[in-house]
């Protein structure tokens, strides 16, 4: 079916039209150069055939909402918003490029970056979260890439309240993208639901496709909904991936909500870990100091329709008493991502449509260059380097430290027993009794192939891959520290001892 052409362009007092970024269902996004001050902006303009007073309430409630959030370093920036002349909403936004969303069909993402992308924007959903708001449409053509190349957040057209996501419908959904009780009319959005869109997200980047598209069959909206309900997420298949990486996703994209990470905020941690086994630099987490909460500049009438911030209020981590305040933002480990000078595409390749073109303000920290004699440059150099090997030792000392913390019991966490197993619907399922463990405690699972990962329920699914049998052992985590091991429990498969592609077992977490 051929792409609609796009709407006329409103006319807008002080701002200059340019040329057409993108179009989707609902709305166009234009280039326009502003007057004052100067600078080129993204216009997103609802169209015509769509707009009522519905629609206008949402649209004004999108405006609010982004306005309350783009203070955050990854959340796409909005400037201002208005009703054109002839009576179309429109957002005036920070210019910014599809690239990411382009590249990684082409050419999948290595890991470090989509460990930094995934942790950046994961930031900006905890962030809308901690706002009592759900996107409701997280998907790879809505992260954007800022000039400096520093991944945000776009597109909460579809949003809604955590609160009122039981009974708004779901519109503008993209399947590839949606967990499987949202493509069922269950529920519209949750938190649960986030965790899997970042999830299938995540996947896709270092895919090239999404979790449950099949190279060279037929991948239909009916077949990709039947194959996410089944929730069977295929092995990734890069060896360069770490097993716990791919443990991570797949329990993202659990069938069962409950199975999946508890929290955004969770999911991060999980991220955080994996970039501290592979020795790399963290990717701070960006979350809001207590003092801001309540904060956000919305009005009454918008915080009914941003409410239900209690619900959200348990994955709240307040800032620790003498930590640094978040800088604006980081370069990505890919640098500057396209040519700036050029035009666009129009949209992504899911049709929607998006900001792109690039520019708007900078999330980097200021720059300037050294000025003075010699002697006060030498004596900057140095303190460079002292503060990059004084950096380097720290982080060595905390990836060893995270390794035999990961490594070692502590006395006095309850230690779990009696873990059973079976081999149910073609998985080998494994579960254990509440030891007795407390609040905010987890358990971790580990395979005798040596993947081990985290989770809050008390049952764990493996795909045998072929692999005639199966061992597990469960411990207890309580804030970074791991109690005693369980027995180890192994499960006779009766297949063929093939493995995996690394010789390990691909776990699938808790699917019915």
């Amino acid at each position: 079916m051929q792409r609609r052409l796009p709407s006329t362009p409103p006319n807008l007092p002080g701002f200059s039209y340019l040329r057409v970024l993108g179009s989707g269902g609902f709305a166009d996004v234009f280039l326009y150069q502003q007057d004052l001050p100067r600078r080129q902006v993204a216009v997103k303009v609802l169209l015509a055939e769509v707009v009522n007073d519905q629609v206008r309430q949402s649209f004004q409630a999108e405006a609010n909402l982004m306005a309350s959030l783009s203070s955050h370093p990854s959340i796409l920036t909005v400037f201002q918003a208005g009703v054109s002349a002839d009576g179309r909403p429109y957002l005036v936004m920070e210019q910014c490029s599809p690239a990411l969303s382009q590249r990684y069909r082409t050419e999948p993402l290595g890991v470090p970056e989509v460990l930094q992308v995934g942790i950046t924007i994961a930031n900006a959903v905890q962030a809308a979260h901690q706002a009592g708001m759900l996107h409701r449409d997280l998907k790879p053509s809505n992260i954007l890439v800022t000039r400096y190349g520093h991944a945000v957040l776009g597109d909460f057209g579809i949003a809604a309240t955590v609160s009122d996501a039981r009974t708004v419908e779901a519109i503008g959904l993209s399947i590839p993208w949606s967990a499987p009780e949202v493509l069922l009319d269950e529920v519209s959005g949750s938190v649960a639901s986030e965790v899997w869109s970042l999830g299938a997200t995540l996947y896709s980047f270092l895919t090239g496709r999404s979790p449950f598209e099949i190279p060279g069959a037929e991948n239909s909206s009916a077949q990709l909904i039947s194959r996410i309900n089944k929730a069977r997420v295929p092995a990734i298949g890069r060896p360069d991936v770490p097993g716990r990486l791919e443990l991570i996703l797949q329990r993202s994209m659990s069938r069962r909500p409950e199975s999946r990470q508890g929290s955004v905020l969770e999911l991060i941690r999980e991220l955080q870990s994996v970039e501290a086994e592979l020795g790399l630099l963290p990717t701070r987490l960006e979350v809001a100091d207590e003092d801001w909460a309540g904060e956000s500049g919305v009005d009454d009438e918008d915080r009914t329709r941003i409410s239900a911030v209690n619900s959200i209020n348990a994955y709240r981590e307040p800032r620790r008493r003498g930590a640094q305040p978040a800088a604006r933002g980081r370069r990505s480990t890919a640098g500057a991502l396209a040519d700036t000078s050029g035009p666009r595409g129009t949209a992504g390749s899911d049709g929607s449509a998006g900001s792109v073109g690039t520019g708007g303000p900078s999330r980097d920290s200021g720059r300037g260059t050294a000025r003075g004699s010699v002697p006060g440059s030498w004596r900057r150099s140095a303190l460079v380097w002292a503060l990059v090997a004084a950096s380097v030792i720290i982080v060595v000392l905390a990836v060893v430290t995270a390794s035999a913390l990961s490594h070692q019991a502590t006395p006095g966490l309850p230690t779990v027993s009696n873990v059973t197993g079976e081999v149910r619907d073609g998985m080998v399922v494994f579960g254990w009794a509440d030891p007795g463990i407390a609040q905010g405690d987890s358990y971790v699972v580990t395979l005798r192939t040596g993947e081990s990962s985290i989770q809050k329920g008390t049952e764990f699914s493996v795909d045998p891959h072929g692999q005639a049998r199966v061992c597990a052992s469960v411990a207890v985590n309580r804030d970074g520290r791991t109690g005693s091991a369980s027995g180890e429990k192994c499960v006779d498969t009766g297949g063929s001892a093939t493995g995996s592609a690394r010789g390990g077992v691909s776990g699938v977490w808790d699917v019915s």
